[in-house]
């Protein structure tokens, strides 16, 4: 790269090209992959390459601070890997026939170093937050590149640490409450949220978000995450110990929303708690979509997923309600208005642990243990 010759030099790099902030290196440490498996996978490496902008609407992000999803976990043991790959490489042109190394982590917080040239919104220098998309190396490391598109400033009232908790969970729930759920601060006054699932990162964003905009919040979780959905705005609040589920939630009115973080046989009777025929609407984040592209193929795991959807869809409109699948969505305009949602105080941040970068092993296991409040987050630029 001419740039990377000419800073090495110290000279200047070529602005036809770049916008960039001095920067030598020619690889940098991250925890990566080799193969799919368990926690013995991952590698601590710092001979990986630096990342390279290869279209003009990207950046390099130099990473203050990572969080792990449950995502990150099955991409760890090879889950969407079929769908995943066919999105890095659709036409089959890279010499190369692996995804490997692999980085994983999905979330960023930190600092703009370069721009591509249609970049315009971000300078080298920006404080900036993002969540990368599972097909593109994420950011356990210490660079990572985005589309212009992927970034938003971060919110000055946190810190990276803080920040870095929040993009893929928040635009996930985003994606089910807003844009597939079709609530908005307009429309979510007084109406009856159940959230399944509430104490993980996406549920104790979307307890946050409807409550925002004046929903009645159900939260359902264990007995010792009731204080921080009470802490979180949820009016009731539903221990999935304490009995059956099913009845507890039917004493109470129905619904018109429900967000489903849980699936398996929550959704069989899940649906019965909706309003009938007053555009009630069940949203859920569990979807077949990759399992099947990974145990059928491409073609066949596509028309499955899709009669699938098709077919539930209809059923469930029959008996009056809207049946849903939803998906994280990257979206550098949804981060600016959760940002605005951040700064005025109405989200909040739930982080369950910090770990150092030397302990990404760690805080994968504590993510594998389950039950955790919040956000496993990596604070990228603590060298313990």
């Amino acid at each position: 790269m001419l740039w990377r010759r000419a800073l090495r030099a110290g000279g200047r790099a070529p602005c036809r090209a770049l916008r960039v902030s001095a920067r030598a290196p020619s690889a940098m440490p991250a925890w990566v992959i080799d193969r799919y498996g368990c926690n013995e996978a991952l590698r601590f490496t710092r001979d990986m390459g630096l990342p390279a902008i290869r279209f003009p609407n990207e950046v390099v992000i130099k990473v203050h601070a990572a969080s792990l999803n449950p995502i990150d976990l099955s991409m760890r043991s090879g889950y969407g890997a079929t769908a995943l790959n066919m999105k890095r490489d659709p036409l089959k042109l890279k010499s190369e026939e692996t995804e490997f190394p692999l980085t994983l982590g999905r979330d960023v917080s930190g600092v703009v170093m370069e721009c591509g040239l249609s970049v315009s919104y971000f300078k080298p220098g920006d404080e900036v937050w993002a969540a990368i998309p599972p097909w593109k190396q994420g950011t356990l490391s210490e660079f990572v590149v985005a589309s212009g598109n992927e970034v938003s400033f971060k919110p000055k009232s946190l810190s990276h640490t803080e920040a870095a908790s929040l993009p893929y969970v928040g635009l996930t729930a985003w994606s089910a409450v807003h844009q597939v759920g079709g609530l908005n601060q307009s429309n979510c006054s007084g109406k009856r949220v159940l959230i399944l699932g509430a104490s993980g990162g996406v549920g104790t964003f979307a307890v946050q978000l409807v409550k925002a905009w004046g929903a009645h919040v159900t939260a359902v979780c264990s007995h010792d995450a009731s204080a921080l959905m009470k802490k979180l705005g949820a009016d009731d609040v539903i221990d999935y110990k304490s009995g059956n589920l099913e009845e507890q939630l039917k004493a109470l009115p129905l619904f018109d929303f429900i967000l489903d973080n849980v699936g398996g046989s929550t959704e069989k009777w899940a649906l019965n708690l909706l309003k009938k025929w007053s555009g009630a609407t069940y949203v859920t984040l569990v979807t077949p979509f990759l399992i099947n592209m990974d145990k059928l193929g491409v073609a066949d795991g596509m028309l499955r997923t899709g009669v699938t959807i098709g077919s539930k869809t209809v059923k469930h409109l029959c008996k009056g309600v809207h049946y849903r699948w939803a998906f994280f969505m990257p979206s550098g305009p949804n981060l600016d208005e959760i940002a605005e949602l951040v700064d005025s105080g109405k989200i909040q941040p739930v982080i369950d642990q910090v770990f150092t970068f030397s302990e990404v092993p760690k805080a994968f296991m504590k993510l594998e243990g389950g039950h955790a409040r919040g956000k496993t987050v990596i604070d990228v630029i603590s060298r313990k």
